[in-house]
């Protein structure tokens, strides 16, 4: 499978509660992790056992040299991950007693990755059939659209993460064959179609909030603006677990897993990147989403995005505990 994405240095700080606007709160720990949704997918489904290359960019800095042998340390292919001049991303982020978070992005060489550099990283590798192509929104649009439009091209599985779900239309999440929103994301990009179709935004943002399978529906289905996702909308609801609304089914709604959480950062990296690796193992999308709501509840039990992907082992024992 191909991760399509951003590479990032994570800077997080654990308080008692988080800031609210123009406060200051004191007393938090620091530390510093890699990070980045499309690194962290990448780690996730390589530590479930999914043979993964990463297609990115990084900056000619220490945390770029850092970011790449964290990188290659997890054994994920890295002939797509290009250095550019100037900063590596960096995400600040602050977690609060409960594990809630907030994070501020700053793009660096993330925001420069161009479409042109994703083809040919794609071509090289010439994908096909039976590939799986995991797509992140911590890039331009226009390179993500453009590696969609080349996964489909080649007859590969596309999946897109809409995180941040700013700016994506059905021009480029109709390229996918199966979206992975969560719910926010989810009412975000309805709204952003009832904007765009000249309807009232707030109903589709409420839709996307209270019925996550009417809303998923409403991106599946062709309109005057363009095409729908082809095969599937995952949403996943946190500590709700995931639907599932396939064309053509009736929605599957899946429970999430029982765990202590200690720091939900990376939980939806997690999910996606062990949705994408049960479903280049063979699984069927329910059951491959089943796997994912377990991968990122033990994602959840340690600080850290990364630090918290569990391997197949581990993944294995929570399963079979359940």
């Amino acid at each position: 499978m191909i991760v399509v994405g951003s590479v990032n240095v994570d800077l997080v700080a654990t308080a008692v509660r988080l800031p609210a606007p123009g406060e200051t709160v004191t007393g938090a720990t620091f530390s510093r992790h890699h990070g980045g949704k499309g690194g962290n997918q990448a780690i996730a489904a390589a530590r479930l056992g999914a043979p993964a290359a990463f297609i990115g960019a990084i900056g000619d800095d220490e945390f770029g040299r850092e970011a790449r042998a964290a990188l290659a340390a997890e054994g994920i292919e890295l002939s797509g991950l290009v250095v550019l001049p100037g900063p590596s991303g960096v995400a600040l982020i602050l977690v609060d007693a409960r594990g809630e978070n907030v994070i501020s992005v700053a793009s660096g060489a993330n925001a420069a990755l161009k479409a042109a550099h994703v083809e040919q990283a794609l071509a090289s590798r010439a994908i096909g059939p039976g590939d799986i192509l995991l797509v992140g929104h911590e890039i331009p649009t226009a390179t993500v659209r453009a590696a969609l439009r080349a996964g489909r091209a080649a007859g590969a599985m596309t999946i897109l993460n809409p995180a941040p779900a700013t700016g994506l239309d059905r021009s480029t999440f109709g390229l996918a064959d199966i979206l992975s929103p969560n719910r926010s994301e989810l009412a975000a990009l309805v709204a952003e179609e009832s904007r765009r179709v000249g309807r009232a935004g707030g109903g589709g943002a409420a839709a996307g909030a209270s019925r996550p399978d009417v809303a998923a529906r409403s991106l599946m289905l062709a309109n005057s603006e363009g095409g729908g996702v082809r095969r599937a909308v995952v949403v996943t609801l946190g500590a709700a677990g995931a639907v599932v609304v396939e064309v053509g089914r009736e929605p599957v709604d899946l429970p999430a897993t029982a765990v202590a959480t200690v720091d939900t950062v990376g939980a939806g990296d997690a999910f996606n990147g062990a949705l994408a690796a049960g479903l280049a193992a063979g699984l069927e999308l329910v059951d491959a989403s089943r796997r994912a709501i377990a991968a990122a509840a033990l994602a959840t039990t340690r600080s850290g995005a990364r630090e918290g992907m569990p391997t197949a082992a581990e993944l294995d024992a929570l399963l079979a505990a359940g």
